[in-house]
């Protein structure tokens, strides 16, 4: 009997062939309970299998209700690449070769907004947790990027949840890269320029103490900001800004290569247009 004949004969675990010579097994919610005998009984022979086809790293997505099954994995090489709230992803390089496989996401993205009316206030907020709690600080409201959520929607919903104000993103006035900040990952925060659409105040009770729209100069005059060397060079930032000395960057709608969603590119389009007219 032939190879291919004895493996028409073997039961193996379903895969789809990745962009980098590698397979992906997605156990979904759809497989039934397995104990891990018969679990080992059909992978052993499927990592033979593809290390015969020449394949690289395999991929197995591990529904939560399958997660007896981890240790017969680790057991057999495979390592643990990331979690989401309902699977787990391991991952096993077959060559003898060093390993290609591509890290874990490194980084969390943030926001800070800064929305500012046409009395040159800016809209603040006191935090019932956090470093700054009980401190009596005055900041803008900041959060956390979503998962599939680009930046300037991100600043919208932040200030729309904390404050109830509606705005209106108009440009990155700076960004910051930091390391080991959450679970040891790096940190990206975005410093968003917003214009307020709406002005009546509705705090978020669950997250926020207070909020209110304070003079710019009564906000900037606050101990902490120069103290803080980052709170203070934002400061500095948003008064060139105002003085016409600074252009941030604005998000223009294009595609990518790697994604056929939507996504921004975010240019300075003050310098752009300054340019295509010359």
């Amino acid at each position: 009997m032939d190879e291919e004949a004895q493996l028409q004969q073997i039961q193996l675990l379903k895969s789809t062939n990745d962009d980098h010579g590698g397979v992906i097994v997605k156990l979904d919610d759809d497989h039934n309970p397995m104990d891990s005998t018969t679990f080992l009984s059909i992978l052993r022979p499927s990592i033979s299998h593809w290390k015969h086809l020449g394949k690289r790293g395999v991929w197995v997505k591990l529904p939560i209700h399958l997660v007896n099954l981890v240790e017969t994995l680790v057991k057999e090489g495979f390592l643990y690449h990331h979690a989401e709230p309902k699977y787990l992803m391991l991952v096993h390089w077959i060559p003898e070769s060093g390993s290609t496989i591509p890290a874990n996401a490194s980084h969390r993205v943030g926001v800070g907004a800064l929305v500012v009316n046409e009395k040159r206030e800016i809209l603040v907020v006191q935090e019932k947790s956090g470093p700054y709690q009980g401190t009596g600080f005055w900041k803008f409201p900041t959060g956390v990027v979503d998962q599939g959520e680009d930046i300037c929607v991100a600043a919208v919903r932040e200030v729309k949840e904390e404050t109830g104000v509606d705005s209106e993103f108009v440009e990155i006035l700076a960004f910051r890269q930091s390391h080991k900040a959450f679970f040891e990952k790096s940190d990206l925060y975005f410093v968003c320029l917003m214009r307020p659409l709406s002005l009546d105040i509705q705090t978020q009770e669950t997250e926020i103490e207070a909020a209110q729209w304070m003079p710019f100069d009564e906000y900037a005059a606050q101990p902490l900001i120069e103290k803080h060397e980052l709170l203070k060079v934002i400061k500095d930032v948003y008064l060139a800004k105002v003085d016409r000395q600074y252009s941030g960057f604005t998000p223009v709608s294009t595609r990518s290569d790697i994604s056929e969603e939507k996504t921004y590119l975010y240019v300075n389009a003050g310098d752009m247009k300054r340019c295509n007219s010359v």
